[in-house]
């Protein structure tokens, strides 16, 4: 693997869901790999710490790699498709200019 390469495909778009599934088919090896390219790059504390727990769940023999194939594509994307955007926000909801009918503190008309 080298500095830019991901360990798995298309890992820089994948669910926080997707690593967790994924990482539980690898070995430690291939858990350590992960979790270094993570630190390096996203370094996002939910993953690496999932990452550490698992790394250390596998060393300590709590756990075994699951059978599954870690490269498969994403639930979350279709083969030969692009990962889906991120989800936007809808219009903001603003309350009636009277007051919010739902919210006592404010007075209704």
């Amino acid at each position: 693997m080298t500095h830019h390469e991901a360990p798995l495909p298309d890992y820089d778009n994948l669910a926080t869901g997707s690593i967790e599934s994924r990482a539980h088919a690898l070995d430690p090896d291939g858990v350590r790999q992960l979790l270094d390219y993570e630190r390096q790059h996203a370094n996002r504390p939910q993953i690496v710490m999932m990452l550490e727990h698992r790394l250390t769940s596998l060393e300590s023999g709590d756990a075994t790699p699951s059978t599954g194939d870690p490269g498969a594509p994403a639930p979350e994307t279709a083969p030969g498709e692009a990962p889906a955007a991120a989800v936007t926000p809808g219009p903001p909801v603003n309350p009636p200019s009277q007051g919010d009918p739902t919210n006592p503190a404010q007075p209704r008309g």
